[in-house]
């Protein structure tokens, strides 16, 4: 009996073990799919990230352009680029204002108009009435009363100050919500949990509600609806996209022309006065700073708080600076801070101001430099001139400083960039406008960091970069507890750093493709402690396994990198070859029919990271994305050509080379940008002679030289029905680069 016992004692024993042993395999193949998932869902962030920051990028550096041309147009012997200073730098005519303010009035709005009719002050009906009618998708609020609103909401911003003091009380906690970026089901799943602003609810919406997505309008307008409603409980920080030239890039001013054509100028030359004129920070309690982006080594609340805001319609268009004029050092003086004396007399501006903002810097610049930011501080290769060398952009000895978007040389002359030209400028000291301007793009554009110190931001291309040492410096000099800032998107709405006292809240889900990100808002109440609160707006999301959601936004990804890829083909072609000392690309063989196979082109995958690397400048993990990315050859090499097999043009147009074809696709949306400041009747048509002055100046500002004729050329072969003119959504649609597999779906 009792060996018996010691027999199904023995058995269950094994069968225990065999129990465990399958365990411990569950567990570690469970660890292994986790853990691969968890390296394809970073590596997916981080293309999305990089991409992001290098159209960011590329519209400064537009900007930089179209900044120079203003300021400098007339000094090079042109006549005055109207075609850019008409949207860039506006001229205010007090009369004319008048007249677009009373404007609205004279518009009728029809009986048969089924929309939401405002009147003013505003009351709980009528925000109900908007909520409602987007909420169902109803017709788009009459022009008439948008522009009302926003001269209403324009009257009540110019008596705002700077900065917003806030306080908590124990029946009252403060919402407080990040980018929205034009997602309108954020933002009414954020009032469907959180409840409608009110003066026992008040919010504090942190910038960048427009652009990106398709329902910017509307949250516009109900954000400003609510602040009319409850000005002293609804609070709207700008943020970096509060910005007239950002718009033209990312989909705002073209999403108010599709809605409003006839009166979409009108809403956006308004628009400029309104984003101009939003608070630049706010603070809970004299505790909680709350900015959209970040602060630098040089931030201050007090010069901040005495700025005139309005003044900088656009954070990419520095203060307008003639080339003849003289600098007026005492108009000045009696507002704000005032630059140090150096011992030598001079005025003596920071090492923070020795950025060159509008420009490139070299990446050892980027990570040892103390000074606070750069406008375009890393420029791709494509993008920079040949022969413009890296310059010295330190402080001369007498306190002068270079201009922001410009390059000193070695003999002290100033150099202009973008353009082949031999003038040079004499360098001066920045003005009080710079000053006041280089403040406000550290607030709307900087990102923290680990490390310390203070950087140029150059992967984002404005602000900076701030370190932990920073954000505990200008917390013990306005005794403040925290930092709460936005502008990035993180995975789980929300992140922690520079140990806790600073806070990033995002509030648009599915920012870059469906499932790859959730949104979040943040409460505060009197012991100031931050709860947060998640979501993610999503009709199939929550249907979705983890490994579906991954492989969506991987997908998206993938897909983009490869259309980047494809858009630099011939630099990156140029590139491989390099590092293909055998010329693999060229072999042929002979076989016995006498018919010749050629061999694809093969380098190293080390070489091939490198190449890319080199060529895209998006800091990714091109080693791990190898896989995905191209095919390798039996020996185990990268065939390098691989990366373009699945991507063809769309509708190719047989009179264009195929190195314009690239360089069209590659600088499509600067284009795009070009066009619409052209095409000033916003009728998507444009003249063969329009196109070639979108032409001229495309090309001036990224140093490409096209022939006169083969541009001619082109536009007649686009001009399909032969009268003159050409649609210009059409020809970029003919650029427009196709998945194979995307089409073949589709057939």
């Amino acid at each position: 009996m009792g060996c018996g016992t010691s027999v199904a004692t023995e058995s269950q024993t094994k069968q225990s073990e065999k129990a465990m042993k399958a365990a411990v395999l569950i567990q570690r193949w469970y660890r292994r799919y986790m853990a691969r998932i968890e390296i394809r869902r970073r590596y997916t962030w981080s293309i999305f990230q990089s991409i992001e920051y290098a159209g960011e990028q590329d519209q400064l550096q537009l900007s930089s352009f179209f900044t120079f041309m203003l300021d400098n147009f007339t000094h090079l012997g042109g006549a005055s680029p109207d075609l850019i200073s008409q949207f860039l730098d506006p001229t205010s005519d007090p009369m004319e204002e008048e007249g677009r303010a009373a404007k609205y009035e004279k518009i009728e709005v029809p009986d048969s108009y089924p929309g939401p009719r405002l009147s003013f002050p505003l009351t709980v009906a009528h925000t109900n009435a908007l909520l409602r009618a987007f909420k169902q998708q109803q017709q788009q609020l009459h022009a008439r009363y948008v522009l009302q609103l926003l001269h209403e909401t324009k009257k009540f911003l110019k008596k705002m100050p700077n900065i917003i003091h806030l306080s908590t009380s124990y029946t009252k906690e403060i919402t407080i919500c990040g980018d929205l970026h034009g997602k309108l089901d954020d933002l009414l799943l954020i009032f469907y949990k959180n409840g409608l602003p009110s003066t026992e609810n008040p919010y504090v919406f942190n910038g960048d509600f427009v652009d990106r997505g398709k329902k910017s309008v509307e949250i516009i307008i109900i954000l400003f609806a609510f602040l009319l409603l409850y000005p002293n409980d609804m609070h709207l920080n700008r943020g970096n996209h509060e910005d007239h030239i950002m718009n033209l890039r990312y989909g705002f001013t073209k999403e108010v022309m599709q809605k409003y054509r006839s009166h979409g100028r009108e809403i956006l030359l308004l628009l400029q006065d309104v984003f101009s004129l939003l608070p630049l920070a706010t603070i809970i309690d004299n505790k909680v700073l709350i900015v959209h982006g970040g602060i630098s080594d040089m931030t201050d609340l007090d010069y901040l708080a005495s700025i005139e805001r309005h003044k900088f319609k656009s954070a990419l268009r520095p203060p307008r600076m003639s080339i003849d004029s003289s600098q007026d050092e005492g108009r000045r003086q009696t507002k704000g801070q005032l630059p140090a004396q150096s011992s030598d007399g001079h005025r003596s501006i920071s090492t923070r101001y020795s950025s060159n903002h509008l420009m490139k810097q070299s990446s050892g610049a980027s990570s040892s430099s103390s000074s606070s930011s750069s406008l375009s501080s890393s420029i791709p290769k494509s993008h920079r001139m040949s022969d413009v060398q890296e310059k010295d952009t330190s402080m001369t000895s007498n306190g002068q400083h270079p201009l922001h978007h410009r390059s000193i040389s070695p003999t002290g002359i100033l150099e202009v960039p973008f353009l082949d030209s031999d003038v040079t400028i004499t360098p001066r000291v920045p003005s009080w406008e710079e000053m006041e301007w280089k403040q406000i793009v550290d607030l709307l554009w900087s990102d923290p960091k680990n490390q310390n110190g203070c950087s140029p931001n150059s992967f984002r291309g404005g602000g900076c970069y701030f370190g932990p040492d920073v954000t505990l410096t200008l917390l013990k000099k306005y005794q403040l507890k925290m930092l709460i800032r936005s502008h990035e998107c993180k995975q789980e709405g929300y992140e922690l750093c520079h140990d806790g006292q600073v806070i990033t809240i995002f509030s648009a889900s599915n920012y870059y493709e469906e499932g790859s990100n959730r949104g979040a808002y943040i409460k505060l109440g009197p012991d100031l402690v931050p709860r947060f609160f998640q979501y993610q707006v999503s009709k199939f999301t929550r249907r979705m396994t983890l490994q579906q959601r991954v492989s969506v936004a991987e997908g998206s990804a993938l897909k983009s990198l490869r259309e980047k890829l494809y858009a630099h083909r011939s630099e990156l072609i140029a590139a491989f070859k390099q590092y293909d000392t055998y010329n693999t690309g060229k072999l042929k063989l002979t076989v016995l029919d006498g018919v010749c196979e050629s061999f694809p082109g093969t380098v190293s995958t080390s070489d091939w990271a490198s190449a890319v690397e080199s060529v895209l400048r998006l800091d990714l993990p091109w080693r791990t994305l190898r896989s995905r990315l191209v095919r390798l050859a039996p020996d185990g090499s990268v065939e390098y050509l691989s990366c373009f097999e699945d991507l063809h043009m769309e509708q190719p147009i047989k009179e264009v080379t195929p190195s314009l074809v690239e360089t069209l696709y590659r600088y499509r949306t600067d284009l795009e940008i070009i066009f619409n400041m052209i095409d000033k009747d916003h009728s998507g048509l444009i003249s063969i002679e329009e196109f070639r002055q979108t032409w001229r100046l495309f090309s001036s500002h990224l140093h490409i030289h096209v022939d006169n004729a083969a541009i001619d050329d082109l536009a007649r072969s686009i001009d399909f029905n032969k009268d003159g003119s050409i649609d210009f959504n059409e020809f970029l649609e003919a650029f427009r680069v196709v998945h194979k597999l995307d089409s073949k779906e589709k057939h």
